[in-house]
């Protein structure tokens, strides 16, 4: 007697109704629960459209000088004009552009290696830690503007944008260093770090692939104060004549050429100091936002 073969439909695994979010996720959710941060990202990006966008809609360029001499603002001339007759709306767009250019790519080189260096202080200690943190305090400890001035006149700092972004880069990624220094002391205690050495990783790729990965929050937050602080150290430079010089422009020297006229044109001196300071503090708030938003002691959620 045969017995009936009966099929049974295989049992399945119950679909997780939560999903965690990944670690990106809810780092926008709480940076955009930062209204000040979101609203400074906001006039940010203006400005970086102003800067990079508005030289190809405005119709004067900066090296326009056909207009009035010291015009006042007008409906031709929505920023007035300097003494040469230069359209002060485009140099101030060509102004930003260049001050922008050079402190974005100051962060791009410091932030870069002085985070390599730290991890590597870090990850290592001992003497290697102890001789790159030596290197690093000297580096802190060097009267910025002083050099910052010396090499400029010896490396075309004065002559080109990105000259003086490589004089100001050198300055600036020892502060780098010794934050991600403190940063993957901690994470190299870690269990993950540990695994990973047991599964035969090397050195470097534990460096690149597992620590500095983890510490993205605070390399992040160090580059978003280095652009604020670099178009700071721009305009300082460009006003005692080592920045960007002519027939170029930046908003530092737009500042310099504007301080003899102060109380008789007024505008040629506020209208590059505005927006000085408007870059200076919206990246300020988003770097407050991005600090907030990268909290450590909250790693994930669940809907």
């Amino acid at each position: 007697m045969s017995s009936s073969l009966v099929t049974k439909a295989p049992e399945t695994t119950p679909v997780l109704t939560t999903r965690q979010r990944s670690q990106l996720e809810l780092v926008l959710r709480r940076f955009l629960r930062h209204r000040l941060a979101v609203g400074s990202l906001v006039l940010f990006l203006l400005i970086v459209l102003f800067a990079f966008v508005g030289p190809l809609l405005w119709k004067y360029d900066y090296a326009y000088i056909d207009g009035p001499s010291f015009s006042p603002p007008s409906a031709q001339y929505p920023l007035g004009t300097d003494q040469a007759g230069h359209d002060l709306l485009g140099q101030s767009m060509r102004g930003t552009q260049q001050s922008l250019k050079i402190s974005l790519l100051v962060a791009l080189i410091a932030t870069t290696f002085g985070a390599l260096w730290g991890a590597v202080a870090g990850f290592y200690r001992g003497r290697v830690d102890g001789l790159l943190m030596r290197i690093a305090d000297v580096v802190l400890t060097l009267p910025s503007i002083a050099i910052a001035v010396t090499l400029s006149v010896n490396f075309q700092g004065g002559a080109s944008w990105w000259g003086l972004a490589l004089v100001l880069s050198f300055l600036a990624w020892a502060g780098v260093s010794r934050v991600v220094r403190g940063v993957v002391l901690s994470l190299r205690e870690q269990e993950f770090v540990e695994a990973a050495k047991a599964m035969g990783a090397s050195d470097l790729r534990i460096i690149v692939r597992h620590l500095l990965p983890n510490a993205l929050g605070t390399i992040i937050v160090a580059a978003t104060v280095m652009i604020a602080t670099t178009i700071l150290a721009e305009t300082a430079l460009s006003f005692i004549g080592f920045g960007v010089q002519r027939p170029d422009t930046s908003l530092g020297l737009l500042i310099n050429d504007a301080k003899l006229s102060v109380q008789d044109q007024p505008w040629l001196f506020y209208f590059p100091g505005m927006f000085i300071i408007l870059i200076a503090l919206t990246v300020n708030f988003i770097g407050d936002g991005l600090r907030d938003a990268f909290d450590p002691r909250q790693t994930l959620v669940r809907r």
